[in-house]
């Protein structure tokens, strides 16, 4: 893939909060000879609880997105990749709407004015959200009809608007309109004994003007008519109907608009607009009330369709009148309407990705690589024997862990198998191999995370399908959330039992293992065994956690012991000896976690922090956190590896964690967090880190005022850290 970056036209330039460099970054990780920068002359009376050290949670989640965005615009993606972030925008910001912007509205609602570390309350957050959403929505819709369509029918790729139809193309569409639509939608009309309707979260809508008598000779008025969640949003049309070299496609939006009168026969249309609504989608569960935590969330999953609305989106030509009678139905303000010019549910335009067969629009394929010790070994169990082994999705390919559980549930020798689920996905591998152990009278346990944000559904069949073959289910603690990444094996051999572990950062999941980046840990060492073996049995049993000898675990050691090694990294620096710190998660959110970077700063020590999304530590505040360096990285691949690395006086530790810095994963969550004690496989991960920290193509830097700054290589070589490990190691073509 061409690295190349091309900055926005003048057209679409960047938004507030993101900006692009014009100078290279210094390729050198510390700017002094000896690596050791002068220290800085911290600020004694500085009170590191100031709320103007912190960026807001919910503004910076939201920058994230607006960088996601930014995507569409860079021409080293594919075409059709571009395309592909500006829809995962929209999906991000309907995310974003119903739990974030869901939550900020229930505090206002209940007179709840408290904030969080940067101290602005929800309704002052809400009305800058409102402002920057409704910005960056424009801004998206006029990328996609100003940039992305136009270069996409260039490409031979075109959507077809009404006015453009051919007359071939009008009779098929009416045809399809006619078979397709028409038996399955059912309109709504609204008079007295018809009040509006419940309409379902997300759901594409259109409200209609109608003028005549129906008949039973009601006047006509106003309709809903909601668009059937079964009917594809984006049909394409027959090759035979197409303009030659091109495929075409049609919106069913397009076509809803062009044949609602033959919906009210009899009534003339004197409007049609489309809208949909975004609701609260946020499951609240009370621990004190809930006697069955599946039953409960049964329950709540029908209520999610359902919750209050949040945002209102209408197409850009509806009246102002009819704009307003909806808000008022969704008991919404002028500030939660969203005018857009086009589509409102852009993100169902992902269909399309999967149809086109176009390699040159698309990423490059590749192969997942393998490990040599994985290569030379017909067992699974005899290389990790011989040694931890490491994999690093998905440059590195996932099917060794799937493959473990599999030979885990075949293996004669193997007893026990203890797992936990959290996003898994319906037709999982491991799932599957789970099922058989459990048929073939093996010992299965499976800790089931049930809440896992709009996975709930799937674990809770999961759930049903593991119990239905004779494996033990747990839910976990109801109070705390099992995020962390475990399988332990049990395997009898020569007579004596041996344990084998598997620890990751990421899901155990097929689809996810291809898109986002992870580190998986396969390993023998005791120790570390029976350090997951322990926490399994604290999962699933009563009484107190035994002594656990390597793992950081949360809700118990985890934090505590991150803010000690940070402090051991700022005592290092103040006695003049080099101390570096590299924390690569998603998210860093937790005050405490903040104030000891912002220590071990003062004390002189580097600072590299690779925050995919949420930020709220504020870098290059003089005499606080001048020593800091934040970098988001947006490309090809997630970003969600979990790593922390101490230098740590030249013994370095290295650590792969299930958590990110965040409240919630600290205190809320069951998470693990394991160091690599194997040093080749530690320094493996250590260059990898610096990878990250040299990337000048998917490389945003964050600013001390919040924005973001895009990396530009200039007149230097580009390096892109995600091809850098592609190249490194996936399997040769």
């Amino acid at each position: 893939m061409d690295h190349t970056p091309h900055p926005p036209p003048a057209s679409a330039t960047a938004p507030e909060g993101t900006e692009i460099a014009s100078e290279p970054p210094a390729p050198r990780l510390n700017q002094t000879r000896t690596g050791i920068k002068p220290k800085a002359m911290p600020d004694p009376e500085a009170d590191l609880a100031d709320p103007g050290l912190y960026f807001n949670r919910e503004l910076s989640h939201l920058q994230f997105n607006i960088r996601v965005l930014e995507q569409a615009l860079d021409e080293a993606h594919p075409l059709l990749n571009r395309l592909m972030f500006l829809l995962i925008f929209s999906s991000n910001l309907d995310e974003f709407f119903e739990i974030r912007v869901a939550g900020l509205k229930n505090q206002v609602a209940l007179g709840d004015e408290s904030s969080g570390a940067d101290g602005r309350p929800p309704r002052s957050v809400l009305g800058e959200i409102s402002q920057i959403a409704h910005a960056q929505v424009e801004r998206q819709y006029q990328i996609l009809n100003e940039r992305l369509i136009p270069e996409l029918e260039a490409q031979g790729l075109r959507f077809r608007r009404r006015g453009s139809w051919t007359q071939a193309q009008a009779a098929w569409i009416h045809d399809y309109f006619t078979t397709e639509i028409t038996p399955v939608v059912s309109p709504i009309g609204l008079d007295p004994s018809h009040p509006f309707p419940r309409l379902v979260n997300k759901s594409l809508n259109f409200i209609v003007e109608l003028e005549g008598k129906d008949a039973f000779g009601r006047e006509g008025g106003l309709a809903i008519l909601p668009a059937p969640r079964s009917l594809p949003r984006v049909i394409a049309l027959p090759e035979e109907l197409c303009e030659e070299g091109f495929t075409e496609y049609v919106f069913l939006s397009s076509m809803i608009h062009a044949h609602a009168e033959e919906v009210f026969p009899g009534m003339a249309v004197r409007g049609c607009y489309q809208f949909r609504l975004t609701r609260n989608a946020d499951l609240s569960v009370d621990p004190e009330e809930v006697s069955d935590l599946a039953s409960a969330l049964r329950g709540e999953l029908l209520a999610r369709r359902y919750g209050s609305g949040v945002r209102l989106e209408v197409a850009d030509n509806c009246p102002e009148e009819l704009a307003e009678f909806l808000l008022k139905q969704f008991e919404l303000d002028a500030a939660d309407l969203y005018r857009v010019n086009g589509p409102v549910n852009l993100t169902r335009m992902m269909s399309v990705l999967g149809e086109v067969q176009r390699a040159e629009l698309l990423y490059r394929p590749f192969s997942p690589g393998l490990p040599k010790s994985l290569r030379k070994q017909e067992s699974l169990f005899a290389a990790i024997a011989e040694g931890d082994i490491l994999l690093h999705h998905p440059f590195q390919s996932f099917s060794p862990v799937e493959e473990l559980a599999r030979e885990a549930a075949r293996n004669p020798d193997v007893l026990a198998i203890k797992q936990t689920l959290y996003r898994t996905g319906a037709d999982s591998p491991i799932v599957n191999a789970l099922v058989e152990a459990a048929g073939n009278g093996k010992e299965v346990t499976v800790v089931i995370e049930l809440r896992a944000r709009f996975d709930e559904a799937d674990n809770l069949a999961l759930a049903s399908r593991l119990q239905e073959a004779g494996a033990i289910v747990i839910y976990g603690v109801m109070a705390y959330k099992t995020h962390a990444k475990m399988m332990h094996i049990v395997r009898r051999e020569k007579g004596q039992l041996r344990h084998y572990a598997h620890l990751g950062t990421g899901n155990y999941h097929s689809k996810t293992a291809k898109l986002y980046t992870d580190y998986s840990l396969l390993t023998a060492h005791p120790t570390l065994c029976a350090d997951v073996h322990k926490v399994f049995q604290q999962l699933s049993g009563m009484g107190r956690a035994r002594q656990i000898e390597k793992l950081l675990h949360a809700p118990f050691t985890l934090h505590e012991r991150l803010v000690a090694m940070i402090d051991r990294e700022a005592a290092i620096a103040r006695k003049g000896k080099r101390a570096h710190i590299i924390i690569k998660c998603n998210s860093l959110t937790e005050p405490k976690l903040i104030q000891a970077l912002y220590r071990a700063s003062q004390a002189g020590v580097e600072c590299d922090l690779i925050i995919r999304g949420m930020c709220c530590l504020r870098p290059a505040i003089p005499g606080i956190s001048e020593h800091i360096r934040v970098r988001s990285i947006i490309g090809r691949f997630l970003e969600h590896t979990r790593v922390f690395h101490f230098h740590n006086d030249g013994k370095p530790e290295t650590w792969c964690s299930s958590a990110d810095f965040m409240a919630r994963n600290m205190f809320h969550r069951v998470e693990t967090c394991f160091p690599l004690l194997d040093k080749k496989l530690a320094a493996r991960v250590r260059k990898d880190l610096e990878t990250y920290l040299v990337d000048n193509c998917q490389s945003w830097l964050l600013q001390g005022d919040g924005t973001y700054v895009k990396q530009n290589p200039g007149d230097a070589a580009p390096i892109s850290a995600q091809e850098t490990l592609l190249y490194a190691y996936a399997a040769r073509a």
